[in-house]
């Protein structure tokens, strides 16, 4: 049994949102003992875990524009739009260094999701049952269909996380968390649409038969889980951080002043509700 928990939906680039709220409660010394996140959600959620501030602004904003960090070069050399080597391996151990003794002596209960492609079903994995390998973890829930290979790990062939849990409120609940707080990173009233390439996997991964199936219902269960988390929130019984602006940043947005303005939209939302949240949570 949990008080309370933090689950943090992914979105790519648009998780800098995402860092703009973990950096305020960073800030203010808000922790939760269970945190789950998705994708960005994921590698967001690291860093606070980490303890460390500015972490995330600096490894998504300051370095957009690395040409190893987005590129059709790297699509084309690669077969990856994201070069995963560089986020995964040389930012964390080289250019902006990950604090893992931080991370691994952390008393947080951190979860982060991944898709079987295989099964299609979510598989989570807890920092303290992988430690060395969690890094690997996170990559593999930000492991984007046709955007990167998919990652081999204890036998099973992972990719992202959001495909078959993308904000897994369920998952926290079955944990037995009290009071969750979810932060979302698309205005309210989203839903997303059926993909016009829904046959598109069936002829890629055409081995991956769960990932088939998952990819064309998850717009489905994305906006059933929106809805869900909607009704909960109508019950006051889960707190919700979500853009208050909807400033069309794409997945794989590489404009700076863009991602800067959406990760200030995040910080100053978490600051005109921290009180409110404060209550929420009965501190």
């Amino acid at each position: 049994m949990f008080s309370s928990g933090l689950i943090l939906e992914g979105g790519g680039m648009r998780g800098v949102y995402t860092a703009g709220v973990l950096e305020y409660f960073l800030e203010n010394e808000l922790f939760f003992p269970y945190v789950i996140g998705v994708s960005a959600g994921a590698c967001q959620g690291s860093s606070y875990v980490a303890r460390q501030p500015g972490r995330n602004r600096q490894v998504t904003i300051d370095y957009v524009q690395h040409r190893d960090y987005i590129s059709y070069r790297n699509l084309f050399l690669k077969k990856e739009l994201f070069g995963m080597d560089f986020i995964f391996d040389k930012l964390p151990n080289e250019i902006v260094p990950f604090d893992f003794e931080t991370f691994n002596n952390a008393t947080e209960r951190f979860l982060v999701g991944t898709t079987d492609c295989i099964t299609g079903e979510p598989i989570y994995f807890d920092k303290n049952v992988v430690p060395e390998d969690f890094l690997k973890i996170i990559r593999a829930s930000s492991t984007l269909p046709f955007m990167a290979p998919a990652i081999e790990f204890q036998g099973r062939t992972l990719m992202d996380g959001g495909i078959a849990d993308p904000i897994p409120v369920r998952k926290a609940k079955a944990d037995g968390v009290l009071k969750n707080v979810i932060v979302l990173t698309k205005p309210k009233g989203y839903r997303k649409k059926k993909s016009s390439f829904s046959w598109l996997p069936r002829y890629m991964y055409k081995e991956f038969t769960g990932l088939h199936t998952a990819l064309e219902t998850r717009y489905k269960m994305y906006n059933e889980t929106l809805d869900y988390i909607e009704e909960l929130e109508a019950k006051e019984e889960v707190f919700v951080i979500r853009p208050s602006k909807d400033l069309k940043v794409g997945r794989v947005e590489r404009n700076p002043e863009k991602l800067t303005k959406l990760y200030e939209v995040g910080y100053e939302d978490t600051r005109d509700s921290f009180e409110a949240l404060k209550n929420w949570l009965g501190e």
